[in-house]
């Protein structure tokens, strides 16, 4: 057990890339996925937005770039086919210059493929793009239209039929905020859903999502963390419309391989200390 432990110990590092690269690559190839349980701090916005009587209006954000799509893509994308599901008029916008190709993503593939029937200008809306960060959002506050004054394709939005009755961001049931950084979740509650007393739910990245948790839950209704907080709300949509099982397990699919790869790096972990501390490595340094 002691030479086991010793080759452990002196192990080349090369060895333990292969092993990482094969704890992903092998069940990705596989398709394994694990079971996936929704928490509280997600199945609250599940519940929110599926309470929506039909023709509510949501603002749903897509603040983030390419190099997080990963994470926060799984996550928009449930959210917007659940709220399509239900009749909800969605109003997609980005306070990022790089939101613009994620928009323009949903609208291939989710609205385009899953809702063909759903009528834009009516049902939903691409807002597109608005500079200014915060002050975007203080300045929907109070004149809504007047911070989106044209969509996407260029239209006015005041000659749109979804925008009927909305002058202010009090006038929306819910603002679902999919970030990853400033501007972000913590800007709409400040300057959006706290003032308007508005709901205000959020998905960020798994480093960011500790830094929201301590306004959940008077101040922000729920939180997707991660590719794990992608895969609860993807298994509560999942669980509750299974038609949507083809189409809307993505982030579920990702676990698979993420979870096998951190069960080989604890291992690795876990035998290489008990390596260090049971072999000639540590009484040398002791003495």
């Amino acid at each position: 057990m002691s030479a086991f432990l010793d080759r452990v110990g002196r192990m080349d590092r090369r060895l333990i890339y292969v092993a990482i690269a094969l704890a992903v690559i092998i069940p990705l190839v596989a398709g394994l996925t694990f079971p996936v349980i929704t928490t509280p701090i997600v199945q609250n916005i599940f519940d929110k937005l599926d309470s929506l009587p039909e023709g509510s209006r949501v603002i749903l954000t897509a603040d983030f770039g390419p190099s997080t799509v990963p994470e926060n893509m799984p996550m928009i994308q449930a959210v917007l086919r659940h709220a399509l599901h239900k009749k909800l008029k969605v109003y997609l916008l980005t306070l990022w210059a790089t939101g613009i190709p994620q928009l323009d993503a949903l609208e291939q593939n989710v609205l385009a493929k899953d809702f063909p029937d759903r009528v834009a200008g009516q049902d939903w809306v691409n807002l597109g793009y608005k500079a200014g960060n915060q002050g975007v959002i203080n300045s929907a506050f109070s004149d809504f239209p007047g911070a989106f004054p044209v969509d996407s394709k260029g239209h006015d939005v005041r000659t749109l039929p979804i925008m009927e009755g909305v002058k202010r961001i009090a006038d929306f049931n819910l603002i679902v905020c999919i970030a990853s950084g400033f501007p972000g979740v913590k800007e709409w509650i400040q300057f959006g859903g706290d003032p308007a007393h508005v709901p205000v739910a959020g998905g960020v990245t798994a480093v960011e999502a500790p830094l929201l948790y301590p306004y959940y839950p008077r101040q922000l209704l729920g939180l997707m963390g991660g590719l794990q907080g992608a895969a609860e709300y993807e298994a509560a949509l999942v669980k509750q419309y299974p038609e949507y099982a083809s189409r809307s397990e993505e982030a579920i699919q990702r676990m698979g391989p993420q979870t096998v790869a951190h069960l080989v790096i604890i291992a690795f972990i876990v035998l290489g200390n008990v390596a260090f501390f049971t072999g000639g490595e540590w009484r040398r340094r002791r003495t």
